[in-house]
């Protein structure tokens, strides 16, 4: 099946897709979507598991640069502070490639490159980490994130 998302030519429309894409993929995984109300959360969507939420911001990325796609990781046009998500699901559309990344991962910055070809790469071991957003009752969120 061709990835249709690659032709969604508004920016917005291709986002609320790849919010709808993450919603059906962490179902599939296990994990309890839930969506706030409005468009005022300075996240997408809260990921329930087992009593325990972490709050998650869905990017997504065609853009390639030389071998490595490009993903802004901003809100409002400035990098996330500390306390305002704890993960960004990063859908590389081509591909069909998520990374689950912690947020301490890309703390004060703009943009991230994720390179889905290479083995070993910055963010490689986020790749399809779905596992991170299984909240581990009397673990911490950051030694769920191997901070």
């Amino acid at each position: 099946m061709t990835n249709r998302g690659i032709d969604i030519k508004n920016p917005k429309q291709r986002g609320e897709w790849a919010e709808m894409c993450f919603m059906a993929r962490a179902a599939a995984h296990g994990l309890c979507v839930t969506k706030p109300y409005g468009d005022s959360a300075q996240y997408d969507f809260a990921i329930e598991y087992k009593g325990q939420f972490l709050r998650v911001q869905v990017k997504s990325t065609k853009r390639k640069r030389k071998e490595h796609y490009c993903c802004n990781v901003i809100t409002s046009r400035k990098p996330y502070k500390e306390g305002q998500i704890d993960f960004v699901a990063a859908y590389v559309i081509p591909l069909d490639v998520w990374y689950i990344i912690p947020a301490h991962a890309f703390r004060g910055r703009w943009y991230i490159s994720l390179s889905p070809h290479l083995k070993k790469s910055k963010y490689g071991r986020y790749r399809e980490a779905w596992d991170l957003l299984r909240a581990k009752p009397g673990k911490s969120r950051a030694a769920r994130a191997g901070r």
